[in-house]
């Protein structure tokens, strides 16, 4: 068994591959193992897999498949990891070399169930320092509870425990966008303790082709993946414990985050996602208003300040007729 596994899906990546396993196979940890998941991609990028596991072959396990998605490679690739903790790196991010020792050090300080540390996101020449949002350790369902509120939902800045993960039959949702959202809040109800790391040792490079940069239909998945927690919450019984934290999110996510993709769209195309999201809001959540972590803060300020005066009358009109 290995410390730490790092899952690597790849696809169309070969301008950035490089440079992300260098950084991975720099790591100060030295029981590592890097699992390289080729996603079917069509470029060159496995003719450099190639070349650096040949070169590491005690480092590196390189496996290719058919073209499924982020998800299906990442799901893929936890089937071979073996690792005590189990890791996720983009393939066009890299990371600094004490990462994995550090955060495997940290983990096994008080036996934490997941790590999580800050990072970069980078673009161009500039570097911009981001928290992972937590100040200090967390113990215990009650305050793990607590940090849902204003959890940072991606998979890359953590390791989690391989364990946790086998005992739940955690996996990523496949063929869908913004997977890490869904996976995360499935597992949380599901972890007792949360380590906390405050150094930036992920570098998370914003691209053109960016999901979060482009304008495309499928930012709509931010509304099943929610719906679909909800059903998950549902059928394992816990919505009643966890349902002020769970109305907050979807609604901070369907009325923000949604909502402010939603504005590269044109007018039309706008003003019915964001009937979309208001609609599925009154429908599971009708009394939204009453959440105690929405006590003071008037709904529409979770999305105008986002946008321009005639996004924000839009927006406005269609909310007051809820």
């Amino acid at each position: 068994m290995h410390k730490v596994s790092v899952i690597v899906p790849v696809y169309r990546v070969e301008k950035y591959l490089e440079k992300c396993l260098s950084s991975l196979l720099a790591q100060t940890l030295e029981d590592i193992q890097i699992i390289i998941v080729n996603d079917g991609s069509p470029d060159n990028s496995q003719e450099i897999i190639d070349t650096w596991s040949k070169r590491y072959p005690n480092k590196i396990e390189a496996y290719v498949k058919a073209n499924g998605g982020l998800s299906s490679a990442r799901n893929f690739g936890l089937t071979y990891a073996d690792g005590e903790y189990i890791a996720f790196v983009d393939s066009d991010d890299w990371v600094q070399a004490e990462m994995y020792e550090t955060m495997y050090k940290k983990a096994k300080t008080k036996d934490f169930d997941m790590v999580i540390c800050d990072f970069n996101e980078v673009q161009g020449e500039i570097y911009k320092s981001c928290t992972c949002r937590l100040k200090q350790d967390v113990f215990g369902s009650e305050s793990i509870k607590q940090t849902m509120v204003d959890f940072y939902p991606s998979a890359w800045n953590k390791i989690f425990r391989r364990d946790r993960l086998i005992e739940q039959g955690i996996l990523f949702k496949e063929g869908v966008w913004f997977e890490d959202v869904e996976f995360i809040y499935r597992l949380l109800p599901y972890i007792q303790s949360i380590g906390v790391v405050h150094q930036n040792f992920y570098q998370y490079l914003i691209r053109d082709g960016s999901i979060t940069r482009i304008k495309d239909k499928r930012i709509y998945d931010y509304i099943s993946n929610w719906n679909g927690i909800l059903d998950f919450y549902q059928e394992h019984c816990i919505m009643e414990s966890y349902h002020d934290e769970i109305e907050y999110c979807y609604v901070r996510y369907l009325f923000a985050t949604f909502v402010k993709a939603a504005a590269r769209f044109d007018k039309q195309d706008y003003t019915e996602a964001v009937k979309t999201a208001i609609a599925n809001v009154m429908l599971n959540f009708p009394n939204y208003r009453k959440n105690k972590y929405l006590q003071n803060i008037r709904p529409k300020k979770l999305y105008l300040k986002h946008f321009n005066m005639q996004m924000r009358d839009i927006i406005y009109r269609i909310y007051h007729k809820n």
